[in-house]
């Protein structure tokens, strides 16, 4: 009877396993390997199920590639504009659209977006010689990055097919670089100087302004804090994160800033019945972040507490 016992634990367990494993549900670590005759390769996007990674990697004649990698189909090199170097950056969420900064013949590095059906686009500059694109929204319809204008400074840009290269300005200076941009691709944030030639964090919208986070969230920071540096942000846009100067702690750190309003749920500015409605729809689930964006209070659940702080905050910023 031990033995039989033993012998059906032994099988439960194989069986168990075998079904995480089918699931999904196993830690696993995949090295992605190089180019072939290469020896070094170093990834920098993912699409938002896993299934595609790019970067770049040497070739065999140690020249740097982009590259997209499938489980399928392994490293694939995405060529260049016609010179010998390449680099991606970011990928859509499906994968399918991969975007960089390639050189071409002339020696000159400008930005790129990959399809498959299309191979590598040049996304052109603001006038001058350089550009590249850091990142993509989740359709793959908006590219962001940096371009050298005719006067030689270089411009955060927003590409789309329809308008091409959008320059988005600066905050009174003359440099920026956009870095992120949101899934619907509405909102770009990166850094640009200002009048008195500082880097600050800015965000911009399709309402077609730059705007200084330091003004915005200026309640936020404290006894002379600064957010210099606009780099990810959440696919609803309501979560940025960058590199700023703690003046409590008088050093550069990381910060995770949170742009909606309190007791905003659907980060329309306004907290009004919307807000209520939704908070009473999702009454009881649980969730914390931006998963579930009624848990005000990101206790894990939404209850009274959040409708609380709904009704506390009614017609703020309305």
């Amino acid at each position: 009877m031990c033995y039989t016992q033993n012998r059906f634990n032994a099988l439960l367990s194989a069986c168990v396993l075998s079904l995480i494993a089918t699931a999904g549900w196993s830690q696993s670590l995949t090295w992605l390997g190089t180019l072939p005759g290469g020896d070094y390769s170093d990834a920098w996007g993912v699409s938002a199920d896993g299934a595609v990674v790019v970067g770049w990697a040497l070739n065999d004649a140690n020249q740097w590639r982009a590259f997209r990698w499938t489980a399928s189909d392994g490293m694939q090199d995405l060529g260049t504009l016609g010179g010998d170097r390449s680099e991606a950056y970011g990928v859509s969420a499906d994968g399918a659209v991969v975007v960089g900064r390639a050189w071409n013949a002339a020696g000159d590095r400008h930005a790129f977006r990959w399809t498959e059906s299309g191979g590598m686009e040049d996304l052109g500059t603001l006038g001058g010689t350089r550009s590249g694109a850091w990142g993509v929204s989740a359709d793959g319809r908006v590219v962001v990055g940096y371009a050298r204008n005719a006067a030689g400074q270089d411009r955060a840009f927003r590409w789309t097919a329809s308008g091409g290269m959008e320059d988005l300005g600066t905050l009174g200076g003359t440099l920026s670089e956009a870095y992120a941009v949101s899934a619907d691709g509405a909102v770009v944030v990166g850094y640009a100087q200002n009048a008195a030639g500082d880097w600050h964090a800015f965000r911009w919208t399709a309402s077609g302004v730059m705007e200084d986070l330091n003004t915005t969230y200026a309640s936020l920071l404290t006894d002379g804090s600064v957010l210099v540096w606009a780099g990810p942000i959440s696919p609803d846009g309501r979560y940025i994160a960058g590199l700023g100067y703690n003046a409590a702690t008088g050093r550069y750190e990381g910060f995770l800033l949170d742009t909606w309003r309190v007791g905003d749920t659907n980060g329309d500015g306004c907290v009004d019945g919307a807000d209520l409605l939704a908070v009473l729809f999702a009454f009881g689930s649980a969730g914390t972040g931006d998963a579930r964006h009624e848990d005000i209070n990101k206790d894990g659940i939404v209850d009274d507490a959040d409708l609380l702080i709904v009704l506390f905050n009614f017609g703020s910023g309305c």
